[in-house]
């Protein structure tokens, strides 16, 4: 079963923000990118979906909103990590990138950071130059947020475990799994059939035939899932639809922007009826992240609370030494339980927004 049309609609395009998405003109310098993006995206800010946004956020976040708002509105100053990938990178991009001022993303002080793991930022706004999909050579890198890989972090995958990424396009996530570890049997599910299909190009792009015909891609019903694999993985990623804040502000069709801020509610449904798709598929003393890209707190704890006061067999897992390892690179929300992150961009540090929040399934009595 696929999902309603309406629901679907409310899905935004991108989940990594409108700057990352590979398109032509990527061998542009970055003064180049940056003035393309200072007059084209500047003038697209969707008055209605910031006026909402104003209101909700000013209330939930308080005087932290206003600079949040100010990096979100204003692309020039967003950032972009560079993630290598370890089935194809020249031996050389590591100084290339050191060469221009990039560093290593994460500390050797997090709980969990596979050597095989190599994320690349910087202080400076702009953007790496992007790659073409050519059918049959891999990528060397993926440009993503670097809030991004936080999800995967505190999933903390393992080799031969069975993972899932339950919504999984448009495969950036999934990329990262896979710098990390080598699961037993990986499953990455997207249901629109759009983002299926992006998702497969993705995968196609960073991964070799020997391990890309182990990855199982599928263009099944999230909410289905718990049933066709009930305790069938070990550890599951969900990534779930949300009001992708950075997305939405930029919206261009004013009628689809007021759309869907009145069906914004909707999401959170969906998002409940994922996460409990997601525990019946996890195996006891399995591990679940979830995570949106929105600052919402309708869809961020107030999905988490709901699902731990109505699921006996997940209990909370505490992921502060994450918040704590990554803090000279990201800044998170203080008013947050210990099994929950909420990353906030400001200027120099513009990673985000995202929401992480961990569960582990323990056995029913």
């Amino acid at each position: 079963m696929r999902l309603p049309h309406t629901a679907a609609r409310l899905l935004p395009p991108l989940r990594e923000g409108v700057a990352l998405h590979p398109r032509r003109g990527a061998t542009r310098t970055p003064e180049q990118l940056e003035n393309k993006t200072k007059g084209k995206l500047q003038k697209q800010v969707c008055q209605v979906v910031l006026d909402h946004f104003e209101k909700q956020y000013s209330a939930e976040l308080g005087d932290v909103w206003s600079s949040v708002r100010d990096v979100l509105t204003y692309p020039s100053c967003w950032q972009h990590a560079v993630l290598l990938n370890k089935f194809s990178h020249a031996a050389d991009l590591e100084d290339t990138l050191c060469a221009q001022g990039y560093h290593p993303a994460f500390s050797a002080t997090l709980p969990y950071l596979p050597r095989s793991l190599k994320c690349y930022v910087s202080r400076t706004p702009g953007r790496f130059p992007s790659q073409k999909h050519q059918t049959g050579r891999l990528k060397e890198y993926y440009l993503l947020n670097a809030a991004s890989v936080l999800p995967v972090l505190a999933l903390e995958v393992k080799d031969g475990e069975d993972v899932l990424d339950l919504c999984a396009a448009p495969g950036g996530k999934s990329i990262v799994i896979l710098q990390c570890a080598s699961p037993g049997q990986f499953h990455c599910n997207e249901y629109d059939e759009l983002r299926f299909r992006w998702l497969r190009q993705t995968m196609e792009s960073f991964i070799p035939h020997p391990q890309f015909d182990l990855i199982t891609i599928s263009n099944l019903d999230g909410r289905q899932i718990g049933e066709l694999k009930p305790e069938f993985f070990d550890k599951i990623l969900v990534d779930a639809p949300c009001s992708n804040d950075r997305s939405w502000l930029f919206s261009f069709d004013i009628q689809q922007a007021t759309l869907r801020l009145l069906r914004r509610r909707e999401l959170s449904v969906l998002q409940f009826q994922l996460l409990r798709s997601a525990i019946k598929a996890l195996r006891p003393g399995g591990s679940l992240v979830y995570s949106t890209c929105t600052l919402s707190k309708a869809e961020n704890s107030d999905v988490i609370n709901l699902i731990l006061n109505s699921c006996s067999n997940v209990i909370p897992v505490d992921i502060r030494e994450i918040a704590k390892a990554v803090s000279q690179e990201f800044t998170f929300h203080s008013d947050t339980q210990q099994h929950e992150l909420l990353v906030l961009p400001e200027k120099g540090r513009a990673w985000g927004p995202m929401y992480v929040a961990k569960l582990r399934k323990i056995q029913s009595t």
